[in-house]
């Protein structure tokens, strides 16, 4: 099968790429800018066009070998000129979700899906971190780069499949996993789901397409009781990771390993000895760490975690998108308690509703209880100067945000 990879140096398409070529597929695709991404699956060997996508190029991919599959993303705009051209060229064109199906189907994998509201990234990368601390062959690809290993690959002789099963835009009902873990549940993706009951009722049928699922008791009034289900009351008291969150998603994991025949008790040192995943409460200097939340329960939780190391903390937090910031603005009041002083960004824009007004910053923060700890501020140097004073002073300083505040942070920290 010949594949067409457009936004091939994404954080999610590129390592699927690489997914493609270890199955045997024959890979190539497009990008607007040159990426670490590009140039390693340039030195593996894959075509890579960067620059103007305007659709010559998979033209005249087509044109030497016919193209089977073209893939994309669901940030690709409807009117893309390469998504254009397939679709003119009669190329199947089809999201990413679609073709991980694909191959989980013809390499007959069991697929142990990760999904939730909350905690997707680093829930799939402890599963991976333990297959690797035990030396099981798996597949894979979760949402995140790592630092001990790659972010996807697929391995011949593996049996599963480990997925961040992603509810956005839907991707996760393409799926029938052996295995769910469902970290938590709290309405989000208004711009998929229009209501909160139409939210949980995509995580029922996701249930009900599973063939066994382990979640939080909380959560039974959602997927009901039926002997496919395992609830958990309450996180396993030996586990020694950071965080309130991270320990009862490493219980959901401990509670799922008998579907694998790997005792819990074997597993438990192993979950302890994780490394951790990039952008989720990632350390990048002393006193400086990044994380990707960026809804009330993630800031909380982050911050709680950050607690168990400072009981001073600073938090540069630039809210993502107004069209959830509409959505979740009243549920900020108590989120930022654990922070002495907080550094307030702009919304990142993104995939926005234009009949919407821009929330302002001074809108946000009219009703969070700590109001006196916020300073309006931007990416700047100033910024920059007030992040490293904090760290002289011995303060932990957590930068948060799914839009570019992270990049800015890495750039300032390399000058």
């Amino acid at each position: 099968m010949n594949i067409y990879f457009s936004g091939i140096g994404g954080v999610a398409i590129g390592p699927l790429s690489e997914i493609a070529l270890d199955a045997g597929y024959r890979v190539q695709g497009s990008d607007k800018q040159d990426s670490s991404v590009t140039s390693r699956l340039l030195k593996r060997g894959i075509i890579v066009s960067i620059g103007e996508q305007d659709g010559r190029f998979i033209k005249e991919c087509h044109e030497k070998t016919p193209i089977d599959w073209f893939i994309y993303t669901s940030a690709l705009p409807s009117d893309h000129p390469e998504l254009t051209v397939a679709k003119k060229l009669g190329i199947k064109t089809a999201k990413r979700d679609e073709l991980i199906a694909h191959i989980i189907a013809e390499k007959n994998l069991k697929l142990i899906a990760i999904a939730g509201t909350h905690g997707k990234t680093t829930t799939t990368g402890m599963v991976v971190w333990l297959a690797k601390y035990f030396g099981i062959p798996i597949s894979y690809s979760v949402g995140t780069t790592l630092s001990w290993g790659p972010s996807g690959r697929y391995v011949p002789k593996s049996e599963y499949f480990v997925y961040e099963c992603d509810e956005f835009d839907r991707n996760f009902l393409a799926f029938h996993p052996y295995v769910s873990i469902v970290t938590s549940l709290e309405y989000d993706h208004p711009d998929t789901y229009p209501s909160k009951d139409s939210y949980l009722e995509a995580f029922k049928q996701f249930s009900s397409q599973s063939e066994s699922l382990f979640t939080w008791e909380e959560y039974r009034t959602t997927f009901g009781t039926n002997n496919r289900i395992t609830y958990l009351d309450q996180p396993s008291p030996s586990l020694r990771l950071s965080g309130v969150h991270n320990r009862r998603n490493a219980s959901l994991i401990l509670a799922a390993l008998g579907k694998f025949g790997i005792p819990a008790k074997y597993a438990l040192d192993g979950l302890n000895k994780f490394p951790g995943t990039d952008r989720r409460f990632e350390k990048l200097a002393d006193n400086l760490y990044s994380d990707y939340g960026h809804t009330p329960t993630e800031i909380s939780a982050t911050l709680q975690m950050a607690g168990e190391l400072s009981s001073q903390i600073v938090l540069v937090y630039q809210p993502h998108q107004n069209i959830r910031q509409h959505q979740i603005k009243d549920e900020y009041k108590d989120a930022f308690l654990a922070a002495e002083k907080i550094f307030w960004l702009p919304t990142y824009l993104s995939r926005e509703d234009p009949n919407l007004p821009i929330l302002t910053p001074e809108e946000l923060t009219a009703n969070i209880s700590n109001r006196e700890a916020i300073e309006f501020a931007d990416l700047n140097d100033e910024l920059w100067t007030n992040i490293s004073k904090a760290r002289l002073e011995g303060k932990l300083v957590l930068a948060m945000g799914a839009g570019t505040i992270d990049r800015w942070v890495r750039e300032k920290l390399t000058v």
